[in-house]
């Protein structure tokens, strides 16, 4: 192949009838006759075809996808193992070929496949090419003969029930038994019986036929002859007598004596086997009716059965046939006996007597043939596989299937050795239509056939008849010529012929054929001669003498052309100068001169046209040319002119010579002459094009003749393009000038095609033709320079049809968009031909004509005309306009699709996108430019388009999604195949537009992101994205690039391989059983037209529910590896620039680096594959090793939070591959933040800002079956990556698993020998993130008890603030919902801590910063009402500033507002004294201000809280802010609250009851069906192992907080209001109660036995606290004998009267309180009916034995005790004597009697009382 200029190719014409004797013709004397000379030349020579005319293309092989895995359901371990299983073996298969992978593998190893070839996996430029507006087609072959089937027969026998035993004759033809006429010439046959064989002479010849189309009318006419039957011998009836007898021996040796004798031959009988049945649709298999051989193998309906197994054929008597291969083996046994004279209309007579039939079978083999015929059209495309044959454009496309079906399995198997010579015995029987069919003549063929059909006598004879060619009459002893075709195969032109005999007829009648091969030229003398001969048919001793009888002659010129029958008289002589009508006279006549002789003709010629007209312009012509004629040629003007009124057939069948000559006028006829010519051509195109039954726009005669017949026959004619050119730049010239020019120019323009097509042709015919004459030293022919002169013509035509399609396209012609499409085929070609720079004139003149952005339909004009020419094979290896230039067809290009980005009309602008994007997958799979360097030539022709969109971005903005994907598809070709320094030249200019270059890599991930449909469901994976929501991919219908509808159609209709061949076998076991569903379509495009017709396509996923299986599955496979080969492309685009931008020498923002922070951040917060994964982490590491102290610095917080949030969510995935990976990532952020700032709390900050961002994104928890939560897998991956991250052992192979150098983690700083790496430190950040986790955790297992435990769901929330606390922000946010909650409980004592909390952290913050107008000893103050705010937080507040973190939000004000939260909250709590502190910490920030206003305020809160204390202390009943609850846990179904204790502080109206019916409330509902909940009467020590299984048990104990200074070692009980400290803040962390117990195991003793323990139990922490109930972590007890607890008893009651008496009152008014509390203690005190007090004590201890066991000592203690109680109660009535009123009076003197009567009872047992007293 040339790669430059024109290739032509000759192809061998094939011969179209069998021995047609051509020398013949060519030995005439042809100068003489000019245009004979054209016409022979025209049908001989070779046609001549340019080969790379409509483009020659060879792609390399697609690229094979492999499943890409995501993150999602399918991505668990085993699915990874299988794939990469099923994947090994091709990948074995593969690595060792080392054919070139279109990949594009350079030297510099890529990262992913080429994004192109993933985008458009199955890029059919062929494809691409027909949908070009205008698009040539080319005609794979020239029509070499007719066109639709071709049949053979072969005769195999003929058997006779009686035995053959003399020879047969036969012929057979095709016939049209509806019109009865016959359809093509005789094949004629001989059949000899077996002894008169020669050994090698068997007759193997096979006729050829051909068919248009099966009908049911088509039949073969098979007529047999024998030798004339002799009189008195054996009749011919001895072969249909009934009785089966074999022929005698006598009869035998007759029979073969008279065939020897006898030359002549007599009609034996008839069969007509017709071809296809009729009811060709119907055909359903079971055995076709037996006369019709083909009905089978022939028509399509019962294809498949005809293919698979032989056609078992029963024949009509019963007797099996048999096929192999293609033929069918037919047994013809209805052979008719001719009986009397038969014609061809008594064949089809059904009135006809049926004779009894000939007992006997003639077996043929009749076998369809491809209709390319390998033999003679070895140069044709590979037509007979070629699906796309339009060489014999079939009419019946069932043929084409049947023939590409059979054509292999032919190949294979030779017919019964009859293949293994070939066709070398076929004869082609000439068909008769050739003369009839509309379509041009392509071979010589000039016959008469001539049929004598009856001679009428009066008497009986024995005729026969002899038929010769006679040049004249003048002498009739002068032989005949010699042009009579011979009967006998192979043999040469014979004198005459003979007809058979018609033996002992009055008729005679005959059914021969006789061919005669014509004379080139006619006189009017030739003619033909019959001569009737009689013959005898007698044996005698010699053989039998014919007698001539008479004779006829016919001359050829009047009756040649004859279709009707004509009819003779016969001559009884001749004479001489016979066919003079002036010998008429004197000759004698048989019959009485009547016409009895009956004949047809048939001429059948290519040279000789039947229409006067063309016989008028070729003499003309020949006038014309051999100069003969007047100089004028007025003649030759009239004949071309009345060419226009030829009738089309004749016309179109003498279509190539008289194109020919009209050519060769124009190309050297007078100027009149030339534009007659050209007239009369433009108008038979025309007619061509109009009337002929092919719809195309190039009509395929004519585009037969441009690209095979058009020749300069090697230059013995002058080249056309000069005359042409300058006829039509004329007459359009004078169009331009408005001259009228007539209808003919609209013509012209139509067809501008064929004229154009034939300058091109003429050039690159002289190109050759020179180079030929003079070879150039290197292979390439040189482009050819055409001629000034014929160059301005060609512009000057050139511009006026620009002009015609500018004017035309506005009046919206579709006229204009064909010329326009003709005009760029017309450049396309002139490049492969003359030199480009002229062309590239022609380029940019039409260029300027449709400048810029112009009208709609020019631009689309211009769009096709780019389209067309940028797909010339050269165009890559195109040059410049000028020779500094690089390609001048590309740059054009570039400028002006990207004017079409900007153009208005939508669809332009998809179809620009889509021309670029097929012109580079025409690069990048063409087998010529697979080296780098080629690539890397034409990723640089391109580049200037990057640029182009780089420097007007929102032309690009404007697009849509589709056509963005295009764009951007492209742009990554070329930058994958572009070198770096082409790349670093591109970052240089300024930063602006490298951040440009970057924001359109981030488009592609956008709009490339393949999302998995099960991300909808799975918000594990969800692929959130902080900066904002990724727009909605557009619908799958818009998103498939055309060709991949393609792939998908040919992938579903691919077989089901063997599972380990297939890159995704396991999927397809499944799909296929649905393969074969008709209500399922195979082509994707049908898929999405169905999905959308009902209504399916509301969105993409339905879309894609609805698609079939196997294509849903290609398509997700497509989708995927595309998006994976985008990233992985984005990926080594940035890690360049990493590198680049490390060296500083481009153009960037060194102080971010936001190109690679939003290309990372972009590329992490998209849905990637595996391989993507495990690509980025080592790009990941280095950007950060070169980078790091830019990418951790303050400014770039956010992208920190983005990748640290990014990571971590990777470390949640399923896919364990990916989740190790993200570890990794992990680890290396904390290197870089060793190296950075020695330490990660800035880090942890972030870490744990980003936890508990993804907390809220991923589900921690998942549904049980029995409906409650627990932990769910997102969670425990978590945590196991957490835990990982931190794991020393585990690191280095989690590296190396990941591809990353073991030294990842090492930094060690210049000038030191110790990393900075710490792995306590890295400890230390897992635990707090884990810390975090759990408490997340803890608060989403609550869930639908939050509303119901409340005190669960406060401590949760106080957990997740702890958790939190390195975040100040989130540490705070915590704590106000913690402080929400509590006021929703209205523990307003907790809610109060919350807020103080929150201040706390505020104002730490601001002392730390030294910007608030507090200082430590302020925070000190803070921390004695809530101890929980501690110093620890405060030096890492600074250190998490993240961007929206952080202290920057921590003001005064703020700190102010939870301070005034906290005095709001704790005076509703009533606890007073706090109110007061905390208004004191707000006095001084108003006090720096001067609010003077404020301060005002504040003070009189002040007083107000002030006093309310005062109140408190002076209310007779003390006043109590809570009451608390110990409560103790047993029973495993309390999960991690089983034997713990609590103390619960409540509201002081709750009592014990409440509380109890509030727990169990809340427990019970945790119970299930095996658990019960119990609660503990008492409050006895639990012993747990004394607990039954199965039941929960709650311990709930009323306890008094315990005073800072209180004796918790003394007996006395302890009464609240005692407490002498009621001022003091009201901080507990100490509670106690007591329990009464007896040791000698009774439940109820008396008080001697009755023994007393004190619990004092100790909490985590104070109350008030941030929670409602504090772990008991301390517990101790004091036991109190019974002795101790009576002696606590009274002193209780003394001191409680003593301080009655003692407490100071103000005033007198104060009286009358006093008085109601004396009365009550007194009452209590002496009354008599109370003998339980202190009489019962006396009877305990003092009477009896009891007395006894005393010691001493103890028994002094309480006698004391006892006379101190009775002295203060005596003193007491004397006060109350003062106090009381008249109304009292009566109650005094109950008490005095009771004291009295109290003193006389205990004077038994302690007689020195009344002394006492």
């Amino acid at each position: 192949m040339s790669s430059n200029g024109h290739c032509f190719r000759r192809k061998l014409r094939q011969p179209v009838a069998a021995n047609l004797n051509i020398d013949s013709l060519l030995d005439e004397n042809l100068e003489q006759l000019p245009h004979l000379y054209e016409l022979v030349q025209c049908y001989q020579s070779d046609w001549i075809k340019d080969e790379n005319k409509y483009g020659h293309y060879e792609s390399v092989g697609s690229i094979s996808f492999k499943n890409q895995i995501f993150e999602g359901p399918d991505t668990d371990i085993e699915t990874e193992m299988h794939l990469a299983n099923a994947r090994q073996d091709k990948i074995d298969d593969n690595s060792d070929d080392d054919l070139p992978s279109t990949s594009g593998r350079q030297l510099t190893e890529h990262y992913g496949e080429s994004p192109l070839p993933a985008y458009e996996p199955v890029f059919d430029w062929e494809n691409e090419r027909s949908m070009i507006f205008g698009q040539r087609i080319p005609e794979s072959n020239m029509p070499q003969s007719p066109s639709g089937l071709k049949i053979s027969v072969k005769v195999l026998s003929l058997t006779f029930q009686a035995g053959l035993v003399e020879p047969f004759y036969g012929t057979i033809s095709l016939y049209n038994k509806d019109k009865r006429e016959k359809l093509s010439e005789d094949f004629i046959f001989h059949i000899l019986p077996s002894e008169m064989q020669d050994a090698g002479s068997s007759s193997e010849s096979r006729g050829v036929f051909h068919l248009d189309a099966p009908s049911s009318s088509v039949c073969l006419l098979i007529q047999l002859e024998k030798c004339a039957t002799e009189e008195g011998g054996v009749t011919p009836s001895v072969y249909s007598r009934k009785e089966p007898v074999h022929l005698t021996e006598r009869e035998k040796q007759k029979l073969q004596v008279w065939s020897r004798m006898m030359p002549y031959r007599e009609s034996f009988s008839w069969a007509v086997i017709p071809l296809f049945e009729t009811n060709i649709g119907s055909v359903t298999g079971g055995s076709a009716s037996p006369s019709s051989p083909l009905a089978h193998s022939l028509s399509g309906a019962s294809l498949q059965e005809g293919v698979s197994e032989p056609i078992s054929k029963v024949s009509l008597d019963g007797q099996m046939g048999y096929s192999g291969g293609n033929s069918v083996v037919v047994e013809v046994s209805n052979l008719n006996k001719v009986k009397e004279s038969y014609t061809e209309d008594s064949l089809q007579d059904p009135k006809q007597k049926v004779h009894k039939p000939v007992k006997g079978v003639l077996r043929l083999e009749i076998e369809k043939i491809q209709a390319a015929n390998t033999e003679y059209d070895n140069a044709s495309d590979g037509s007979i596989t070629n699906e796309h044959d339009h060489g014999d454009r079939l009419t019946d496309s069932t043929i084409g299937e049947w023939r590409n079906i059979h054509s292999n399995r032919h190949k294979e198997q030779p017919l019964n050795g009859s293949a293994a010579d070939g066709n070398i015995n076929d004869v082609q029987a000439f068909d008769f239509r050739t003369m009839i069919r509309n379509e041009p003549f392509l071979q010589l063929f000039h016959f008469l056939y001539v049929y004598p059909l009856t001679v009428s006598l009066s008497r009986k004879r024995n005729l026969f008849i002899r038929t010769e060619l006679r040049k004249d009459d003048a002498d009739i002893r002068k032989q005949p010529l010699e042009a009579m075709y011979s009967r006998e195969p192979g043999a040469s032109l014979q004198k005459w012929a003979h007809t058979q005999v018609a033996p002992g007829s009055r008729v005679a009648c005959y059914h021969d054929e006789m061919k005669v091969s014509l004379p080139s030229i006619w006189t009017p003398q030739h003619h033909l001669l019959f001569t009737f001969f009689h013959i005898d048919l007698q044996t005698k001793l010699e053989a039998p003498k014919p007698v001539v009888i008479g004779y006829a002659a016919l001359p050829l010129s009047t009756h040649s052309q004859l279709r009707s029958d004509i009819t003779l008289p016969i001559m009884k002589e001749l004479v001489p100068h016979y066919l003079q009508d002036s010998s008429k006279e004197r000759l004698d006549y048989l019959e009485d001169g009547k016409s009895v002789f009956r004949l047809r003709l048939r001429l059948c010629s290519s040279l000789y046209p039947i229409s006067e007209r063309i016989r008028d312009f070729f003499l003309e012509y020949d006038r014309h040319t051999l100069r003969t004629s007047p100089p004028w040629g007025s003649e030759l003007l009239e004949a071309i002119n009345s060419l226009k009124n030829v009738d089309s057939t004749a016309l179109l069948q003498f279509l190539h010579p008289i194109l020919n000559m009209l050519l060769h006028l124009i190309g050297n006829g007078g100027e009149t002459l030339q534009v007659a010519a050209f007239r009369a051509m433009v108008n038979i195109l025309t007619r061509v094009q109009q009337e002929s039954v092919d719809e195309a726009e190039r009509n395929i005669f004519l585009v037969n003749y441009v690209d095979y017949a058009f020749d300069d026959f090697g230059g013995r004619q002058a080249p056309v393009y000069p005359g042409l050119s300058t006829v039509w730049g004329s007459l359009a010239r004078s169009k331009a000038k408005g001259y009228r020019v007539g209808p003919v120019y609209d013509d012209v323009l139509s067809m501008a095609w064929f004229f154009l097509e034939l300058i091109v042709k003429s050039m690159a015919l002289e190109q050759t033709r020179l180079m030929y004459q003079n070879p150039p030293l290197g292979e390439d022919i040189p482009p050819m320079q055409l001629k000034e002169s014929v160059f301005r013509c060609i512009m000057q035509l050139y511009d006026c049809l620009l002009t015609e399609v500018h004017e035309r396209c506005k009046r919206g012609l579709s006229l204009a968009k064909r010329l326009n499409s003709s005009l760029a085929f017309f450049c396309y070609d002139l490049l492969s031909t003359i030199e480009p720079r002229q062309v590239f004139e022609l380029v940019s003149l039409y260029l300027d004509k449709f400048s810029g952005v112009c009208q709609s339909v020019l631009h689309d004009c211009k769009l096709n005309f780019l389209q067309i020419i940028c797909d010339h094979d050269l165009f890559v290896e195109m040059p410049g306009r000028d020779p500094s230039d690089r390609n001048y067809l590309s740059s054009v290009l570039i400028q002006e699709l990207f004017l079409t980005w900007d153009h208005d009309d939508l669809s332009q602008r998809a179809k620009a996108a889509r021309i670029l994007v097929v012109l580079l997958c025409k690069h990048e799979f063409d087998s010529r430019y697979q080296k780098p360097e080629d690539k890397l030539y034409i990723a640089q022709l391109y580049f200037p388009l990057v640029g182009q969109i780089l420097d007007e971005m929102p032309v690009f903005y404007n697009l849509s999604a589709v056509e963005k994907r295009e764009v951007l598809i492209v742009v990554l070709q070329i930058l994958r195949n572009l070198d770096d320094a082409s790349l670093v030249k591109a970052w240089q200019q300024n930063v602006a537009r490298t951040r440009l270059f970057f924001k359109l890599l981030e488009d592609c991930l956008v709009l490339f992101e393949h999302k998995k449909s099960v991300d909808s469901m799975l918000i594990g994976a969800s692929s959130r994205s902080p900066v904002a929501d990724a727009p909605m991919s557009p619908k799958y219908s818009d998103r498939l690039s055309p060709a991949i509808n393609q792939y998908l159609s040919e992938a579903s209709r691919q077989e089901v391989r063997p599972q380990s061949a297939s890159e995704n076998g396991y999927l397809w076991q499944r799909a296929n059983s649905q393969l074969s569903s008709p209500s399922q379509p195979f082509s994707l495009r049908e898929a999405l037209a169905q999905a959308q017709s009902s209504r399916i396509g509301a969105s993409s996923l339905a879309l894609r529910e609805s698609l079939h299986p196997v294509l849903r599955q290609k398509l997700e496979l497509w989708e995927e590896n595309l998006s994976a080969a985008i990233s992985l492309q984005i990926l080594e685009i940035t890690e360049k620039f990493s590198k680049a931008s490390a060296s500083h020498d481009i153009a960037t923002d060194y102080g971010k680096l936001d190109c690679i922070t939003s290309v990372f951040t972009s590329i992490f917060s998209r849905s990637q594959s595996l391989a993507f994964w495990k690509s980025l982490f080592p790009v990941f590491n280095s950007v950060f090793q070169l980078h790091g102290s830019t990418l951790m610095a303050r400014e770039n917080d956010r992208f920190l939070k983005q990748i640290a949030f990014h990571l971590l969510r990777l470390a949640v995935f399923r896919n364990e591959n990916i989740r190790k990976r993200a570890v990794a990532g992990l680890q290396i952020l904390v290197r870089s933040s060793f190296s950075h700032s020695t330490q990660t709390a800035r880090l942890r900050a972030m870490l744990t800002i980003t936890l508990s961002e993804l907390m809220s994104d991923v589900q921690v928890t998942q549904m049980k079956s029995d409906g409650t939560l627990e932990e769910s897998g997102e969670a425990r991956r978590l945590r196991k990556s957490l835990e990982e991250m931190a794991d020393e052992s585990k690191s280095q192979n989690l590296l190396k698993e990941c591809g990353l150098p073991e030294t990842t983690l090492v930094d060690i700083p210049e000038g030191s020998t110790e990393s900075h790496w710490s792995w306590p430190e890295v400890k230390f950040l897992s635990n707090s993130l884990l810390l975090a986790l759990d408490a997340s955790l803890e608060h989403a297992l609550l869930g639908s008890l939050m509303n119901t435990d409340r005190y669960a769901a406060a401590e949760s929330f106080y957990k997740l603030a702890m958790a939190f606390a390195p975040v100040p922000d989130l540490h705070i946010m915590w704590l106000l919902h913690l402080c929400d909650a509590h006021q929703e409980m209205q523990s307003w004592a907790e809610a109060a801590q919350c807020a103080v909390a929150v201040a706390g952290v505020v104002m730490q913050a601001l002392v730390s910063r030294n910007d608030g107008v507090w200082s430590n000893s302020h925070v000190t103050a803070l921390r004695k009402i809530c101890p929980m705010v501690s110093t620890e937080i405060t030096s890492e507040t600074s250190a998490a500033e993240v961007e929206g973190y952080g202290a920057s939000k921590l003001t005064v004000d703020s700190a102010v507002k939870y301070l005034q939260l906290a005095n709001k909250l704790f005076s509703q709590a009533e606890l007073h004294h706090f109110c007061g502190s905390i208004l004191e910490l707000v006095i001084p920030v108003y006090k720096s201000r001067r609010s003077y206003g404020l301060l005002a305020k504040c003070h009189s809160m002040l007083t107000n809280v002030y006093e309310s204390i005062l109140e408190q202390e002076s209310s007779p009943i003390p006043f109590i802010d809570a009451t608390y609850y110990r409560v103790g846990f047993y029973g495993e179904k309390f999960g991690k609250l089983d034997k713990k204790e609590y103390v619960y502080r409540e509201p002081r109206d709750v009592r014990l009851g409440d509380i109890m019916e509030k727990l169990s409330h809340i427990y019970e509902l945790r119970m299930d069906g095996n658990h019960t909940l119990h609660i503990i009467p008492d409050s006895r020590q639990v012993k747990a192992e004394e607990l039954q299984p199965g039941v929960c048990y709650l311990q709930i104990t009323a306890v008094d907080p315990v005073m800072e200074d209180e004796d918790l070692g003394s007996r006395r009980e302890r009464i609240f209001s005692l407490s002498t400290g009621s001022v003091r803040a009201r901080v507990f962390d100490r509670f106690l109660f007591d329990t009464p117990f007896t040791k000698n195991g009774k439940t109820q003793g008396g008080l001697e036995d009755q023994w007393k323990r004190r619990t004092v139990v100790q909490t985590e922490g104070s109350f008030p606290a941030l929670v409602n109930r504090l772990l008991v972590i301390k517990s101790e007890s004091l036991e109190f004998s019974p002795v101790e607890n009576a002696i606590g008893m009274i002193e209780t009651r003394t001191a409680a009267l003593r301080n009655e008496l003692e407490e100071p009152r103000s005033s007198d008014g104060d009286q009358l309180p006093r008085l109601q509390s004396l009365q009550r203690i007194l009452q209590g005190s002496v009354a008599v009916q109370v003998n339980s007090g202190v009489l019962s004590v006396c009877t305990a201890f003092l009477s009896g034995e009891p007395a006894t066991r005393l010691r001493s000592q103890e028994l002094q203690q309480l006698i004391a005790a006892l006379l101190e109680f009775m002295a203060v109660c005596k003193r007491a009535i004397r006060v109350h004597f003062r106090l009381i009123g008249e109304e009292d009076q009566d109650f005094h003197t109950q008490l005095v009697n009771g004291f009295q009567s109290l003193t006389a009872e205990l004077s038994h047992y302690i007689p020195a009382i009344l002394s006492e007293l």
